[in-house]
């Protein structure tokens, strides 16, 4: 059954080859990388064969490449010399990835899960580890790596009840794949449970690498001085998803004169312009983050809202803001990774759906760096009321946030460096396994 199990997967995804070419070359009509060497995307590299030794880290996306830099820096630590072969999913993670890279290091994408593809992709950079990140678990491409004898971990691993119950039911998929794994350093206690129920019998507790990740300070230094140009509070709404953007305009223009500057981030880049079109719609005063350089023109203090279409400027907005929504949390998504906001003396708001990130958001609620709300309305309330709290503008908060309950900048500090130290366990770990 597994055999005729691993088959149909094969089959399936041979047949969705041609609709995953078009996805891409749709989606490189705004963000051009996708376009760019394609052929990697089915293990056709360019070049002369590597030479083997490569340690290889896969970053799907912008998230996973973030959570990596701090493993990649502790990996460095422990092998100086290393040579790493760094491969990403998305667009915004292999950009992140460029700053890791050190000469002698390679960047490639990750192909596309068929057989020949990732036979070709093994072949060609003969890794001595590979290393996924959180949830990449690819059964083609882990059945091969086991067959060739490569070392497989899969590091701040993380399995949300969901996603758990998925993977029961594709049992007879993935319970072969994760037995496959040398290794598995995962999140919390919760999420090694879950990942060996689901089959993965060598699973450790290493914490979340997230944490160790250090915030730009020339970013941070940014933020702060566009607060000062600003000249008022700045609610942000990190990272949001579609459906959240309307909700929040429609409750934003119902606050009373004055009003905070609201500052929305879309999570993917490719919906910069459908948001730019909601915000024009809502017939709120707007200017788009892409219209100036490093220092925001006089007329954008006046905005009632600035788009944040920009990548890799998170540390910029959590510093000019005095509390962040956490997007994805609004609707039953799964909420969005609140510790960079922390990091960073941003306290969250966060909605009712956190079920990605439960440990680190129920520990950031109880150490007071973030508090739940029910919904977007409140949120809004709730925000206005922090900004009131700490510029002593007068705001007409119609919700009291005084008080031990109200997460604060200095709380959201003091939660962020007290679960430090997983980039060295995982680092220490993942380095005993290299032949």
């Amino acid at each position: 059954m597994q055999r005729l199990a691993r088959a149909a997967y094969a089959a399936l995804l041979r047949l969705a080859a041609p609709a995953f070419v078009l996805k891409l070359w749709w989606r490189g009509r705004a963000e051009p990388p996708y376009r760019h060497a394609i052929g990697e995307r089915f293990g056709r590299y360019a070049g002369a064969p590597a030479s083997s030794g490569w340690i290889w880290v896969h970053a799907v996306s912008l998230g996973e490449t973030r959570a990596a830099s701090a493993l990649v820096m502790a990996l460095r630590g422990q092998r100086p010399g290393l040579h790493l072969l760094l491969t990403h999913g998305t667009a915004t993670g292999r950009a992140a990835g460029a700053a890791l890279l050190r000469p002698g290091d390679r960047q490639a994408w990750l192909p596309f899960d068929t057989p020949g593809s990732v036979a070709r992709f093994l072949e060609h950079f003969h890794p001595a580890i590979g290393v996924l990140m959180e949830t990449e678990i690819w059964p083609n491409l882990l059945r091969a790596a086991h067959r060739r004898g490569i070392p497989m971990v899969l590091a701040n691993a993380r399995l949300s009840e969901r996603s758990a119950r998925k993977a029961e039911r594709l049992q007879l998929l993935f319970r072969p794949v994760a037995d496959s794994l040398n290794l598995v350093l995962a999140q919390t206690q919760e999420d090694a449970e879950r990942l060996r129920a689901a089959g993965a019998p060598r699973v450790e507790v290493s914490g979340n690498l997230k944490f160790d990740v250090t915030p730009d300070a020339v970013q941070l230094a940014r933020g702060l001085a566009w607060r000062q140009i600003i000249g008022r509070g700045v609610v942000l709404a990190a990272s949001t998803r579609e459906g959240e953007e309307a909700a929040l305009l429609w409750a934003w223009r119902q606050l009373p004169a004055p009003r905070p500057l609201l500052l929305i981030v879309p999570r993917h880049p490719q919906r910069f312009d459908d948001v730019a079109g909601l915000i024009a719609g809502s017939g709120l005063g707007f200017v788009r983050r892409s219209a100036w350089q490093d220092v925001p023109p006089p007329d954008a203090s006046a905005a009632d809202v600035w788009l944040g279409d920009s990548i890799g400027e998170m540390a910029v907005y959590f510093g000019c803001s005095q509390v962040a929504l956490l997007g994805g949390s609004f609707e039953p998504l799964g909420g969005q990774n609140l510790i960079e906001a922390a990091a960073c003396g941003c306290p969250v708001l966060m909605g009712p759906h956190t079920f990605n990130f439960t440990e680190a958001a129920e520990l950031a609620l109880r150490e007071g760096a973030a508090q739940r709300v029910t919904g977007i309305d409140e949120a809004v309330r709730v925000a206005v009321g922090i900004v009131a709290a700490s510029t002593g503008a007068n705001l007409h908060p119609s919700t009291d946030v005084s008080g031990a309950a109200a997460p604060s900048s200095a709380r959201a500090l003091a939660f962020a460096a007290r679960h430090r130290g997983a980039a060295l366990r995982m680092a220490e770990r993942i380095d005993s396994l290299i032949g």
